[in-house]
């Protein structure tokens, strides 16, 4: 069976184990049932930008034309680094966008892909972003009311916990459990001083810590993790094909190599299976 259009990040659903679909164009073709069977992915050598649908020859900051990366607020260095937000000064790319992305409730959470670490999310892409991020375990630690607050949060709490991770130590198998709520303490017992200057400043409520959250437990579609990672390349090999093994994160785990499918988006492939 071929199915074929413009890649877009793997959609993903929280069951036991993660349910996963590749989009392409208004297609969704789920995965699952394809893992332990050959498939063949082949790029047929256009890409279109996934914001405005131009063509593009290369493809910039995950699947964006080189104006729209340039222009887009979803594009902007605020979003690598959140502490930098400047919504506040009136110097967001796009204020509407703003307002519904970044003037939004966030999560700032713990989780634990390739060891222990920290991150923010929009809370409407809570457990999603635990996902993508092919994490085993996440735990809620603060909700905040906009992206900046969630950046500062962070920005704290990674002088003690890696923001990163591990891409090639989380796809070789599954991390050693950490206790999170553990961590949270100890993390917040001794940030207590920088945590509560940063409370002090801001409004009444508008950072509300979790301390009741629950750890949420991420299980995936894998058969056989590989003893060594060997990154696959739509712009080095066209034609992509193997013994489809798992789907961890936005990686697709064959028995050639691994491929993030979300750093091709916009590519034009066919599905084969």
């Amino acid at each position: 069976m071929h199915h074929e259009g413009n890649l877009r990040k793997l959609k993903s659903h929280l069951t036991d184990p993660v349910e996963y679909g590749m989009p392409l164009n208004k297609l969704v073709v789920p995965l699952n049932s394809l893992i332990g069977k050959y498939i063949s992915l082949q790029y047929k050598g256009l890409i279109n930008c996934i914001h405005c649908g131009r063509k593009t020859s290369k493809s910039f900051a995950q699947g964006y034309c080189f104006p729209c990366m340039r222009s887009l607020p979803e594009c902007d260095t605020c979003i690598v680094r959140p502490e930098t937000c400047h919504f506040a000064e009136g110097t967001c790319r796009d204020e509407e966008w703003g307002i519904s992305h970044c003037m939004q409730d966030h999560i700032v959470y713990l989780a634990n892909s390739s060891g222990a670490k920290v991150g923010i999310t929009r809370g409407t892409q809570v457990p999603t972003r635990w996902i993508d991020q092919g994490a085993s375990q996440a735990l809620p630690v603060y909700r905040v009311k906009t992206r900046l607050l969630s950046g500062k949060l962070e920005h704290i709490l990674r002088q003690q916990v890696s923001d990163r991770t591990d891409w090639r130590r989380m796809l070789k198998g599954e991390p050693d459990s950490i206790d999170l709520p553990d961590l949270r303490n100890r993390l917040l017992e001794s940030l207590s001083d920088e945590l509560q200057v940063l409370v002090d400043t801001e409004e009444q409520a508008s950072i509300e810590e979790l301390p009741s959250a629950e750890v949420v437990s991420i299980n995936y579609p894998v058969l056989e993790y590989p003893e060594k990672i060997s990154s696959l390349n739509f712009d080095k090999t066209h034609e992509i094909h193997g013994q489809l093994l798992g789907i961890k994160g936005q990686y697709l785990i064959l028995d050639k190599g691994v491929i993030n499918i979300r750093k091709f988006a916009g590519y034009h492939i066919r599905l084969s299976y």
